[in-house]
């Protein structure tokens, strides 16, 4: 999972919250000595999650699609197009409208932790807000948007338009590979979160 998924399986909690959705940002585990409990806890949840989908049977089918283009890339690839179909989940989001109140207040919930944000997460939060990526998942052009930025980020990438062609033909098949894992993470998180 990628923004969307680290913000929605933070069920709310807000030290929690930065944690899971910036863990990539807090690097090795001496840096989680300083941090707050809970966004300690958060960091520590954002690498279960990774870890749990990197591994989970339906996550490695829709690598598949794209290990041979992007090798590596290919699950960074997967989890921001299961952010996607999460944004479309119409047990989890209910409607667009509700989607959006979901990222207002994830953007609100963080405003209060900015002194926390990691350097790079802090140096782009601003165009995450303004630009409203979180809610931007649910549309095919939101999509492309977010391949264009993990390319943009992901130094040794090859261009995301072959990315964004293998999405749009294989949109079914990667939307049940994303079914196939998102009650099982959902379970996994929860049990994870009460330990």
């Amino acid at each position: 999972m990628n923004y969307l998924g680290h913000a929605y399986l933070s069920f709310g909690t807000p030290g929690i919250l930065l944690g899971n959705i910036a863990g990539d940002h807090y690097k090795g585990l001496t840096v989680l000595e300083g941090l707050p409990e809970d966004l300690r806890k958060g960091v520590v949840l954002h690498r279960k999650i990774d870890q749990f989908t990197d591994m989970h049977f339906a996550s490695r089918q829709a690598m598949l699609l794209f290990r041979q283009d992007y090798g590596l890339y290919a699950g960074a690839i997967t989890d921001t197009l299961f952010d996607h179909f999460l944004a479309n989940d119409g047990g989890i989001f209910t409607s667009d409208s509700d989607l959006r109140a979901f990222s207002h207040g994830v953007y609100a919930q963080l405003d209060t932790m900015t002194v926390h944000f990691p350097e790079k997460f802090g140096t782009y939060y601003g165009h995450m807000k303004q630009h409203d990526w979180l809610f931007n998942y649910h549309s095919v052009k939101g999509v492309e948007q977010s391949l264009g930025g993990l390319s943009r980020r992901a130094k040794y990438m090859k261009p995301p338009s072959r990315a964004y062609e293998i999405f749009l033909e294989e949109y079914y098949k990667i939307n049940q590979f994303y079914n196939g894992l998102i009650v099982d993470l959902v379970r996994f998180v929860r049990t994870e979160m009460e330990a």
